[in-house]
């Protein structure tokens, strides 16, 4: 006897609830971070949020961390240097600009991909994906003008630069032979611990120490702290895993794509963001266009290309891999 068409509906819900949770808490990512950083504080805050995590993901990882030879550490920690920029240019440009900016903005990931990868490969993207494109940039336009002729903000530009460095960071892990077929557990590991690294350096010189910022923080921010640590990043990343074996990569990037809707309605109902009316067209605009731009992206490149996996793209990693690098 066949599975009711109720039963099947109600097993694919619960297969999404969880992957769209994380769609959610990663748009609540950039007014938490608003929450417990200042850009005096940025630095030492990312080593609070990454040291609290690296412990438990490193007692889950320690097996397949011993199994790991040279070249996957090296390939890891060079991955990990470009996670730190990403990260660094987020978090600054989330404490410059608004929590829905931000969301909308750092989005773009999702378009500049694609066009990197055509870029690489010298194919033309379809046209209707070049429209898409177009879209996205006359929607970030208006979002950050706030409907007149205002340049960017700081914060607007940083953010910017990370949707552009996280776009290099895919296309490089897609095509990283050295990481390509390890344990994702334990090349996610390394590249967080190096990431760590990175920060606690530039903290000693920028701002004061991630124990002075730990000290001084009350119940709520520990709170918002715990929740970037724990939820964004943690539970973000074991949820990811369990869902491309469960589901299809093209829905989970569905799913996970709907984070600057919940940036923007984490940044208007919480934070008091507030949006002219040419504005709110922008930033529908950009939801519009990623969204286009995922469902028209070139396809991918036939098995034995230079760089590439059998049937894997770097657009197919947009999707699937647990290396996305929310705020």
């Amino acid at each position: 006897m066949s599975a009711s068409p109720l039963k099947g509906s109600s097993s694919s819900v619960l297969r999404d609830l969880p992957v769209l949770l994380v769609a959610v808490v990663w748009g609540s990512s950039f007014l938490a971070v608003q929450r417990v950083a200042e850009p005096g504080t940025v630095v030492a805050m990312l080593v609070l949020r990454f040291g609290l995590v690296l412990p438990l993901l490193g007692l889950v990882a320690w097996r397949a961390l011993r199994r790991l030879s040279r070249a996957e550490w090296l390939g890891g920690a060079a991955l990990g240097l470009v996670l730190s920029g990403i990260f660094l240019l987020e978090t600054y440009g989330a404490v410059h600009t608004s929590a829905t900016n931000a969301g909308l903005i750092i989005s773009l990931a999702m378009v500049l991909t694609p066009l990197g990868e055509s870029a690489l490969s010298r194919t033309a993207p379809p046209k209707a994906f070049l429209a898409a494109a177009g879209l996205a940039v006359l929607g970030v336009a208006l979002l950050t003008g706030d409907g007149g002729l205002r340049a960017p903000s700081l914060g607007d530009l940083l953010v910017l630069g990370a949707a552009l460095v996280r776009s290099g960071y895919v296309l490089a892990m897609a095509r990283t032979r050295a990481v390509r077929d390890t344990d994702m557990l334990a090349v996610t590991w390394v590249q967080l611990a190096v990431a760590t690294g990175v920060f606690s350096v530039v903290a000693l010189s920028a701002g004061p120490a991630p124990w002075t910022v730990a000290r001084s923080y009350g119940a709520g921010q520990w709170a918002w702290l715990l929740h970037l640590s724990l939820f964004c990043t943690l539970f973000a990343f074991f949820v990811q895993m369990w869902a491309v074996r469960a589901t299809s990569p093209s829905r989970v990037s569905l799913l996970l794509g709907t984070e600057p809707l919940w940036a923007a309605v984490f940044g208007i109902a919480l934070a008091g963001n507030r949006m002219g009316p040419l504005a709110l067209l922008g930033g529908a605009l950009v939801l519009v266009a990623t969204e286009w731009g995922r469902r028209t992206a070139p396809t991918p490149r036939p098995a034995g290309n230079e760089g590439e996996s059998e049937g894997t793209s770097a657009t197919d990693e947009v999707g699937r891999s647990p290396e996305r690098t929310p705020v």
